[in-house]
Protein backbone atom coordinates (compact mmCIF):
# COMPACT_ATOMS: atom_id res chain seq x y z
CA UNK A 1 0.00 0.00 0.00
CA UNK A 2 3.35 2.36 -0.48
CA UNK A 3 2.29 5.65 -1.82
CA UNK A 4 4.72 6.87 -4.88
CA UNK A 5 5.32 10.39 -5.77
CA UNK A 6 6.35 11.06 -9.12
CA UNK A 7 8.10 14.18 -10.65
CA UNK A 8 9.96 17.37 -10.08
CA UNK A 9 11.74 18.57 -6.78
CA UNK A 10 12.76 22.16 -6.05
CA UNK A 11 14.89 23.99 -3.15
CA UNK A 12 12.14 26.35 -1.50
CA UNK A 13 13.89 29.47 0.17
CA UNK A 14 11.90 31.87 2.49
CA UNK A 15 13.79 34.57 3.54
CA UNK A 16 11.06 36.97 5.83
CA UNK A 17 11.36 40.17 7.71
CA UNK A 18 10.30 43.60 8.01
CA UNK A 19 10.33 46.46 5.15
CA UNK A 20 10.56 50.07 7.09
CA UNK A 21 12.41 51.75 4.74
CA UNK A 22 13.08 52.20 0.81
CA UNK A 23 16.91 51.64 -0.71
CA UNK A 24 18.55 55.08 -1.47
CA UNK A 25 19.60 53.88 -4.96
CA UNK A 26 15.92 53.35 -6.03
CA UNK A 27 12.08 53.62 -4.99
CA UNK A 28 12.37 49.65 -3.76
CA UNK A 29 11.79 48.20 0.12
CA UNK A 30 14.58 46.98 2.07
CA UNK A 31 14.06 43.82 3.71
CA UNK A 32 15.50 43.15 6.78
CA UNK A 33 16.00 39.50 6.86
CA UNK A 34 15.50 37.95 10.20
CA UNK A 35 14.30 34.20 8.94
CA UNK A 36 15.51 31.88 6.53
CA UNK A 37 13.55 28.41 5.98
CA UNK A 38 14.17 25.66 3.42
CA UNK A 39 12.29 22.98 2.09
CA UNK A 40 11.60 20.44 -0.93
CA UNK A 41 9.20 22.29 -3.15
CA UNK A 42 7.44 20.31 -5.80
CA UNK A 43 6.73 16.58 -5.81
CA UNK A 44 9.13 17.09 -2.80
CA UNK A 45 6.34 19.04 -1.07
CA UNK A 46 3.53 16.20 -1.76
CA UNK A 47 5.67 13.72 -0.47
CA UNK A 48 6.75 15.55 2.83
CA UNK A 49 2.84 15.75 3.24
CA UNK A 50 2.42 12.70 2.70
CA UNK A 51 5.03 11.77 5.03
CA UNK A 52 4.40 14.27 8.19
CA UNK A 53 0.64 12.37 7.83
CA UNK A 54 2.64 9.26 8.47
CA UNK A 55 1.97 7.40 5.20
CA UNK A 56 4.87 4.97 3.43
CA UNK A 57 5.87 6.48 0.77
CA UNK A 58 8.57 6.72 -2.20
CA UNK A 59 9.45 10.07 -4.25
CA UNK A 60 10.60 8.95 -7.80
CA UNK A 61 12.64 11.96 -9.34
CA UNK A 62 15.66 13.41 -10.51
CA UNK A 63 18.52 15.25 -8.71
CA UNK A 64 21.51 17.67 -9.62
CA UNK A 65 24.40 16.78 -8.06
CA UNK A 66 24.91 20.32 -6.22
CA UNK A 67 24.81 21.66 -3.40
CA UNK A 68 20.57 22.39 -3.61
CA UNK A 69 20.72 18.95 -4.48
CA UNK A 70 22.71 17.94 -1.57
CA UNK A 71 20.04 20.05 0.66
CA UNK A 72 16.75 18.77 -1.34
CA UNK A 73 18.27 15.12 0.22
CA UNK A 74 18.69 16.64 3.56
CA UNK A 75 15.09 18.12 3.05
CA UNK A 76 13.70 14.45 2.24
CA UNK A 77 14.23 12.80 5.31
CA UNK A 78 11.32 10.50 6.08
CA UNK A 79 10.43 10.01 2.14
CA UNK A 80 11.95 6.64 0.56
CA UNK A 81 13.55 8.50 -2.24
CA UNK A 82 14.66 7.05 -5.64
CA UNK A 83 16.15 9.66 -7.57
CA UNK A 84 18.25 9.65 -10.80
CA UNK A 85 21.31 11.93 -11.96
CA UNK A 86 20.76 14.79 -14.03
CA UNK A 87 24.00 17.11 -15.67
CA UNK A 88 21.55 20.16 -14.70
CA UNK A 89 21.34 22.70 -11.92
CA UNK A 90 18.77 22.33 -9.22
CA UNK A 91 16.17 24.51 -9.73
CA UNK A 92 15.86 27.24 -6.60
CA UNK A 93 12.81 29.39 -5.84
CA UNK A 94 13.57 32.15 -3.11
CA UNK A 95 10.83 34.23 -2.29
CA UNK A 96 11.31 37.09 0.14
CA UNK A 97 8.59 38.31 2.30
CA UNK A 98 8.24 41.55 4.50
CA UNK A 99 5.96 40.70 7.29
CA UNK A 100 2.80 38.83 5.24
CA UNK A 101 3.35 40.56 1.68
CA UNK A 102 5.44 38.71 -0.69
CA UNK A 103 7.77 41.52 -2.83
CA UNK A 104 9.96 39.38 -4.98
CA UNK A 105 10.51 35.56 -6.37
CA UNK A 106 14.09 34.57 -7.73
CA UNK A 107 14.18 31.49 -9.63
CA UNK A 108 17.47 29.95 -10.26
CA UNK A 109 18.16 27.11 -12.26
CA UNK A 110 14.74 26.70 -13.91
CA UNK A 111 15.15 27.04 -17.83
CA UNK A 112 13.70 23.86 -19.08
CA UNK A 113 16.06 21.01 -19.60
CA UNK A 114 15.85 17.76 -21.60
CA UNK A 115 13.89 15.09 -20.99
CA UNK A 116 15.86 13.48 -18.09
CA UNK A 117 16.75 9.25 -17.88
CA UNK A 118 14.93 7.12 -15.84
CA UNK A 119 16.73 4.22 -14.27
CA UNK A 120 15.23 0.63 -13.46
CA UNK A 121 15.34 1.56 -9.83
CA UNK A 122 12.72 4.43 -10.62
CA UNK A 123 10.57 2.48 -12.75
CA UNK A 124 10.39 -0.51 -10.12
CA UNK A 125 9.57 1.66 -7.68
CA UNK A 126 6.51 3.14 -9.61
CA UNK A 127 5.32 -0.52 -11.10
CA UNK A 128 4.75 -1.23 -6.91
CA UNK A 129 2.52 1.51 -6.14
CA UNK A 130 -1.12 1.46 -4.63
CA UNK A 131 -1.80 4.92 -5.72
CA UNK A 132 0.29 7.33 -7.72
CA UNK A 133 0.73 10.75 -7.73
CA UNK A 134 2.33 12.42 -10.38
CA UNK A 135 3.45 16.25 -9.67
CA UNK A 136 4.43 17.75 -12.87
CA UNK A 137 6.21 20.77 -12.25
CA UNK A 138 7.79 21.35 -16.15
CA UNK A 139 10.96 19.71 -15.59
CA UNK A 140 10.81 16.93 -17.93
CA UNK A 141 10.50 14.32 -16.05
CA UNK A 142 6.69 13.14 -16.72
CA UNK A 143 7.33 13.72 -20.87
CA UNK A 144 9.86 10.42 -20.13
CA UNK A 145 9.03 7.54 -22.78
CA UNK A 146 9.38 4.88 -20.52
CA UNK A 147 7.82 6.16 -17.59
CA UNK A 148 4.58 7.66 -19.65
CA UNK A 149 4.59 3.80 -20.96
CA UNK A 150 4.84 2.32 -17.66
CA UNK A 151 1.75 5.12 -16.56
CA UNK A 152 -0.38 3.87 -19.11
CA UNK A 153 0.51 0.31 -18.44
CA UNK A 154 -0.51 0.99 -14.72
CA UNK A 155 -3.71 3.56 -15.21
CA UNK A 156 -6.94 0.70 -15.78
CA UNK A 157 -5.97 -0.75 -12.11
CA UNK A 158 -3.67 1.78 -10.03
CA UNK A 159 -5.43 4.86 -8.87
CA UNK A 160 -3.19 8.20 -10.71
CA UNK A 161 -3.56 11.54 -9.21
CA UNK A 162 -1.94 13.63 -11.89
CA UNK A 163 -1.55 17.33 -10.87
CA UNK A 164 -0.09 19.00 -14.62
CA UNK A 165 1.71 22.29 -15.08
CA UNK A 166 1.69 24.41 -18.48
CA UNK A 167 4.85 23.53 -19.36
CA UNK A 168 4.50 19.83 -18.79
CA UNK A 169 3.36 17.05 -21.17
CA UNK A 170 -0.69 15.72 -21.31
CA UNK A 171 -1.29 13.50 -18.92
CA UNK A 172 -1.02 9.89 -20.12
CA UNK A 173 -4.36 8.25 -21.17
CA UNK A 174 -6.75 6.58 -17.99
CA UNK A 175 -5.63 8.01 -15.03
CA UNK A 176 -7.70 8.43 -12.33
CA UNK A 177 -8.19 12.11 -12.27
CA UNK A 178 -6.74 15.17 -13.33
CA UNK A 179 -5.91 18.07 -11.20
CA UNK A 180 -5.42 21.63 -13.03
CA UNK A 181 -6.49 24.93 -11.40
CA UNK A 182 -8.41 26.93 -13.64
CA UNK A 183 -5.86 29.30 -14.68
CA UNK A 184 -3.70 26.26 -15.88
CA UNK A 185 -6.82 24.70 -17.24
CA UNK A 186 -8.16 27.35 -19.24
CA UNK A 187 -4.40 27.87 -20.98
CA UNK A 188 -4.85 24.42 -21.58
CA UNK A 189 -8.53 24.37 -23.19
CA UNK A 190 -6.89 27.69 -25.55
CA UNK A 191 -4.13 25.43 -26.75
CA UNK A 192 -6.62 23.08 -27.48
CA UNK A 193 -8.86 25.44 -29.24
CA UNK A 194 -6.21 26.91 -31.53
CA UNK A 195 -4.84 23.61 -32.43
CA UNK A 196 -8.30 22.91 -33.81
CA UNK A 197 -8.31 23.08 -37.85
CA UNK A 198 -11.76 23.39 -37.66
CA UNK A 199 -12.12 26.08 -34.73
CA UNK A 200 -15.14 24.05 -33.62
CA UNK A 201 -14.44 23.72 -29.66
CA UNK A 202 -16.00 20.52 -27.80
CA UNK A 203 -19.27 21.06 -26.11
CA UNK A 204 -19.21 21.84 -23.15
CA UNK A 205 -21.17 19.79 -20.04
CA UNK A 206 -24.66 20.00 -20.02
CA UNK A 207 -26.10 22.34 -17.49
CA UNK A 208 -22.95 24.54 -16.89
CA UNK A 209 -23.56 27.40 -19.12
CA UNK A 210 -21.32 30.24 -18.55
CA UNK A 211 -19.19 28.28 -16.13
CA UNK A 212 -15.90 28.17 -17.25
CA UNK A 213 -14.49 25.51 -15.16
CA UNK A 214 -16.94 23.58 -16.51
CA UNK A 215 -15.93 24.26 -19.98
CA UNK A 216 -13.03 24.04 -19.87
CA UNK A 217 -12.94 20.94 -17.95
CA UNK A 218 -15.11 19.50 -21.06
CA UNK A 219 -12.47 20.22 -23.46
CA UNK A 220 -9.62 18.91 -21.43
CA UNK A 221 -11.48 15.42 -20.42
CA UNK A 222 -11.84 15.04 -24.79
CA UNK A 223 -7.99 15.82 -24.86
CA UNK A 224 -6.12 13.77 -21.86
CA UNK A 225 -8.89 10.86 -22.08
CA UNK A 226 -8.62 10.60 -18.29
CA UNK A 227 -11.55 9.34 -16.22
CA UNK A 228 -12.00 12.88 -14.70
CA UNK A 229 -11.13 16.44 -14.71
CA UNK A 230 -11.06 18.42 -11.29
CA UNK A 231 -10.53 22.31 -12.13
CA UNK A 232 -9.76 24.04 -8.87
CA UNK A 233 -10.89 27.37 -8.15
CA UNK A 234 -9.20 28.49 -4.61
CA UNK A 235 -11.93 29.72 -2.26
CA UNK A 236 -14.69 28.73 -4.94
CA UNK A 237 -13.69 25.31 -4.50
CA UNK A 238 -13.64 22.89 -8.03
CA UNK A 239 -15.61 21.43 -10.35
CA UNK A 240 -16.06 17.71 -11.32
CA UNK A 241 -16.58 16.02 -14.73
CA UNK A 242 -16.18 12.36 -15.05
CA UNK A 243 -15.99 10.32 -18.32
CA UNK A 244 -19.68 9.63 -19.16
CA UNK A 245 -21.15 12.40 -16.87
CA UNK A 246 -22.99 14.74 -18.75
CA UNK A 247 -23.37 17.19 -15.56
CA UNK A 248 -20.58 18.91 -14.07
CA UNK A 249 -20.87 19.10 -10.56
CA UNK A 250 -19.47 21.71 -7.97
CA UNK A 251 -17.26 21.30 -4.95
CA UNK A 252 -17.82 24.06 -2.32
CA UNK A 253 -15.18 24.76 0.17
CA UNK A 254 -15.53 26.23 3.59
CA UNK A 255 -13.97 29.81 4.09
CA UNK A 256 -11.10 30.19 5.66
CA UNK A 257 -8.72 33.26 6.24
CA UNK A 258 -5.51 31.99 4.44
CA UNK A 259 -2.83 34.68 3.24
CA UNK A 260 -0.85 32.35 1.12
CA UNK A 261 -1.94 29.98 -0.84
CA UNK A 262 1.14 28.53 -1.64
CA UNK A 263 0.87 24.14 -1.51
CA UNK A 264 -2.79 24.15 -1.66
CA UNK A 265 -2.90 22.30 -5.03
CA UNK A 266 -0.11 19.75 -3.48
CA UNK A 267 -2.18 19.09 -0.01
CA UNK A 268 -5.64 18.38 -2.70
CA UNK A 269 -3.69 16.37 -4.60
CA UNK A 270 -2.12 14.08 -2.06
CA UNK A 271 -5.14 14.29 -0.24
CA UNK A 272 -7.38 13.22 -2.93
CA UNK A 273 -4.87 9.92 -3.69
CA UNK A 274 -5.52 9.13 -0.37
CA UNK A 275 -9.18 9.16 -0.10
CA UNK A 276 -9.13 7.58 -3.45
CA UNK A 277 -6.65 4.56 -2.34
CA UNK A 278 -9.44 4.37 0.94
CA UNK A 279 -12.32 3.25 -1.58
CA UNK A 280 -14.46 6.40 -1.85
CA UNK A 281 -16.07 7.26 -4.68
CA UNK A 282 -14.11 10.26 -6.81
CA UNK A 283 -17.08 13.16 -6.04
CA UNK A 284 -16.90 12.30 -1.96
CA UNK A 285 -12.97 11.98 -2.28
CA UNK A 286 -12.55 15.33 -4.10
CA UNK A 287 -14.82 16.50 -1.54
CA UNK A 288 -12.83 15.72 1.36
CA UNK A 289 -9.58 16.79 -0.83
CA UNK A 290 -11.18 20.25 -1.08
CA UNK A 291 -11.51 20.32 2.54
CA UNK A 292 -8.05 19.14 3.82
CA UNK A 293 -6.77 21.67 0.93
CA UNK A 294 -8.53 24.41 3.17
CA UNK A 295 -7.82 23.42 6.47
CA UNK A 296 -4.25 23.28 5.65
CA UNK A 297 -4.52 26.88 4.66
CA UNK A 298 -6.35 27.73 7.68
CA UNK A 299 -3.85 26.43 9.74
CA UNK A 300 -0.60 28.41 7.98
CA UNK A 301 -0.03 26.36 4.99
CA UNK A 302 3.83 25.57 4.13
CA UNK A 303 5.01 27.86 6.72
CA UNK A 304 2.97 25.94 9.33
CA UNK A 305 5.37 22.49 7.98
CA UNK A 306 7.97 21.39 10.20
CA UNK A 307 11.42 21.69 9.38
CA UNK A 308 13.18 18.58 8.28
CA UNK A 309 16.75 19.23 7.68
CA UNK A 310 20.52 18.71 7.47
CA UNK A 311 21.11 19.20 10.99
CA UNK A 312 18.34 16.27 11.84
CA UNK A 313 19.62 14.01 9.21
CA UNK A 314 22.97 14.52 11.02
CA UNK A 315 21.69 13.66 14.53
CA UNK A 316 19.95 11.17 12.98
CA UNK A 317 16.39 12.01 14.12
CA UNK A 318 13.48 10.91 12.17
CA UNK A 319 11.77 12.74 9.61
CA UNK A 320 7.66 13.73 9.29
CA UNK A 321 6.30 10.18 8.83
CA UNK A 322 9.28 8.47 10.55
CA UNK A 323 7.83 8.76 13.93
CA UNK A 324 5.28 5.55 13.39
CA UNK A 325 2.41 7.68 13.91
CA UNK A 326 -0.16 6.30 12.05
CA UNK A 327 -3.31 8.01 10.10
CA UNK A 328 -6.43 8.86 11.37
CA UNK A 329 -8.58 8.37 8.16
CA UNK A 330 -10.42 4.90 9.34
CA UNK A 331 -10.74 2.87 6.19
CA UNK A 332 -7.38 3.61 5.16
CA UNK A 333 -6.11 2.89 8.78
CA UNK A 334 -7.55 -0.42 8.95
CA UNK A 335 -7.10 -1.79 5.54
CA UNK A 336 -3.25 -0.91 6.89
CA UNK A 337 -3.62 -2.46 10.13
CA UNK A 338 -5.53 -5.87 8.76
CA UNK A 339 -2.48 -6.06 5.78
CA UNK A 340 -0.35 -6.24 9.04
CA UNK A 341 -1.67 -8.75 10.80
CA UNK A 342 -3.35 -7.07 13.35
CA UNK A 343 -7.36 -6.90 14.66
CA UNK A 344 -9.20 -3.92 13.68
CA UNK A 345 -12.13 -3.00 16.73
CA UNK A 346 -15.14 -0.60 16.44
CA UNK A 347 -17.56 0.65 18.11
CA UNK A 348 -20.14 3.42 18.27
CA UNK A 349 -22.52 6.10 19.61
CA UNK A 350 -23.72 9.46 19.77
CA UNK A 351 -20.69 10.34 22.18
CA UNK A 352 -22.62 13.98 23.14
CA UNK A 353 -21.16 15.04 26.28
CA UNK A 354 -17.87 12.50 27.22
CA UNK A 355 -18.00 11.40 30.78
CA UNK A 356 -16.21 8.72 32.83
CA UNK A 357 -18.24 5.64 31.95
CA UNK A 358 -17.32 6.77 27.34
CA UNK A 359 -13.29 7.00 28.92
CA UNK A 360 -13.38 3.42 30.46
CA UNK A 361 -15.77 1.69 27.85
CA UNK A 362 -13.60 3.02 24.84
CA UNK A 363 -10.00 2.33 26.76
CA UNK A 364 -11.88 -1.06 27.36
CA UNK A 365 -12.64 -1.31 23.68
CA UNK A 366 -8.86 -0.32 22.41
CA UNK A 367 -7.50 -3.36 24.63
CA UNK A 368 -9.66 -5.80 22.58
CA UNK A 369 -7.38 -4.96 19.28
CA UNK A 370 -4.32 -2.77 17.31
CA UNK A 371 -6.99 0.13 16.60
CA UNK A 372 -10.32 1.45 17.94
CA UNK A 373 -11.83 2.97 15.09
CA UNK A 374 -15.43 4.99 16.77
CA UNK A 375 -18.53 5.05 14.43
CA UNK A 376 -19.81 8.65 15.70
CA UNK A 377 -23.44 9.57 14.61
CA UNK A 378 -23.52 12.68 12.47
CA UNK A 379 -25.51 15.72 13.96
CA UNK A 380 -28.64 14.94 11.57
CA UNK A 381 -28.84 11.30 12.97
CA UNK A 382 -28.66 12.60 16.38
CA UNK A 383 -31.29 14.97 16.20
CA UNK A 384 -33.40 11.93 14.55
CA UNK A 385 -32.74 9.75 17.55
CA UNK A 386 -32.45 12.04 20.42
CA UNK A 387 -34.77 14.69 19.77
CA UNK A 388 -34.55 18.53 18.00
CA UNK A 389 -32.46 19.78 21.16
CA UNK A 390 -29.51 17.47 20.56
CA UNK A 391 -26.69 16.64 20.27
CA UNK A 392 -25.62 19.44 22.46
CA UNK A 393 -21.34 19.47 20.69
CA UNK A 394 -21.15 19.43 16.89
CA UNK A 395 -19.96 16.34 15.24
CA UNK A 396 -16.58 18.27 14.15
CA UNK A 397 -16.24 18.89 18.10
CA UNK A 398 -17.50 15.46 18.98
CA UNK A 399 -15.00 14.02 16.50
CA UNK A 400 -11.55 15.56 17.86
CA UNK A 401 -12.61 15.25 21.32
CA UNK A 402 -12.48 11.79 20.79
CA UNK A 403 -9.48 11.48 18.74
CA UNK A 404 -7.77 13.37 21.08
CA UNK A 405 -8.29 10.05 23.53
CA UNK A 406 -5.16 7.67 23.03
CA UNK A 407 -6.63 4.83 22.73
CA UNK A 408 -9.24 6.39 19.59
CA UNK A 409 -7.02 5.37 16.55
CA UNK A 410 -9.77 6.62 14.05
CA UNK A 411 -13.24 8.49 13.39
CA UNK A 412 -15.76 7.65 11.18
CA UNK A 413 -18.91 9.92 11.14
CA UNK A 414 -22.14 8.17 9.86
CA UNK A 415 -25.57 10.10 8.99
CA UNK A 416 -27.55 6.94 8.76
CA UNK A 417 -29.68 6.36 11.97
CA UNK A 418 -27.89 3.07 12.87
CA UNK A 419 -24.02 1.77 12.01
CA UNK A 420 -24.78 -0.75 9.96
CA UNK A 421 -23.68 0.72 6.27
CA UNK A 422 -20.53 2.29 7.98
CA UNK A 423 -20.05 -1.07 9.55
CA UNK A 424 -20.27 -2.67 5.84
CA UNK A 425 -17.38 -0.41 4.60
CA UNK A 426 -15.19 -0.75 7.58
CA UNK A 427 -15.94 -4.73 8.42
CA UNK A 428 -13.80 -4.60 11.63
CA UNK A 429 -12.56 -7.59 12.97
CA UNK A 430 -14.33 -7.01 16.64
CA UNK A 431 -18.00 -4.77 16.74
CA UNK A 432 -17.81 -3.83 20.44
CA UNK A 433 -20.93 -2.51 22.53
CA UNK A 434 -21.56 -1.38 26.20
CA UNK A 435 -22.47 -3.84 28.73
CA UNK A 436 -26.10 -2.93 28.95
CA UNK A 437 -26.46 -5.04 25.79
CA UNK A 438 -24.79 -8.22 27.88
CA UNK A 439 -27.31 -11.04 27.32
CA UNK A 440 -28.99 -9.79 24.10
CA UNK A 441 -27.70 -10.50 20.63
CA UNK A 442 -26.75 -7.20 19.45
CA UNK A 443 -28.69 -5.53 16.77
CA UNK A 444 -25.87 -5.41 13.79
CA UNK A 445 -24.30 -9.29 14.67
CA UNK A 446 -25.68 -11.15 11.57
CA UNK A 447 -23.96 -8.06 9.66
CA UNK A 448 -20.59 -8.36 11.50
CA UNK A 449 -20.65 -11.76 11.37
CA UNK A 450 -21.10 -12.07 7.45
CA UNK A 451 -17.80 -11.13 7.04
CA UNK A 452 -16.28 -13.29 9.91
CA UNK A 453 -16.34 -10.43 12.68
CA UNK A 454 -17.52 -11.17 16.31
CA UNK A 455 -19.49 -8.69 18.77
CA UNK A 456 -18.63 -8.63 22.23
CA UNK A 457 -19.34 -6.34 25.10
CA UNK A 458 -17.25 -4.26 27.41
CA UNK A 459 -18.13 -3.34 31.05
CA UNK A 460 -21.61 -0.94 31.30
CA UNK A 461 -20.83 1.83 34.32
CA UNK A 462 -24.35 2.47 35.61
CA UNK A 463 -25.35 6.57 37.03
CA UNK A 464 -23.22 7.68 34.07
CA UNK A 465 -24.85 9.02 31.34
CA UNK A 466 -24.87 11.75 28.73
CA UNK A 467 -28.65 12.61 29.50
CA UNK A 468 -28.20 12.61 33.15
CA UNK A 469 -24.77 15.03 32.48
CA UNK A 470 -26.83 17.50 30.72
CA UNK A 471 -29.68 17.46 33.04
CA UNK A 472 -27.33 18.34 35.78
CA UNK A 473 -25.96 20.99 33.66
CA UNK A 474 -29.35 22.23 32.93
CA UNK A 475 -30.19 22.83 36.77
CA UNK A 476 -26.86 25.22 37.49
CA UNK A 477 -27.05 27.11 34.26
Amino acid sequence: MRVVVVGDVMLDVDLSGEATRLSPDAPVPVVDVSGVRRRAGGAGLVARMLAQDGWPVTLVTVLGEDDAGSQLRSHLAGVRLVAGTTGYPSPVKTRVRAGSHPVVRFDQGCAKTPVPDVSPAMLRAVEKAGVIIVADYGRGLAANPRLRELLSRLAPDVPIVWDPHPSGPDPVPGVAVVTPNISEATKAAQSVAAAQTSGARPAAAEGSSGDQAAEVAAILLERWQSRAVLVTRGEEGAVLLRQGDPYAHAVPAPRVEAGDPCGAGDRLAASLAMHLLAGRDLPDAAALAVHDAADFLAAGGVSALPDTGADDAAAGKPGPGASGRRTTEPLLLARSVRESGGKVVATGGCFDLLHAGHVRSLAAARELGDCLIVCLNSDDSVRRLKGPERPIIGQHDRAELLLAMECVDAVMVFDEDTPEAALDRLRPDIWVKGGDYKGARLPEAGLVESWGGQCLTVPFHPARSTTGLANALAKVS
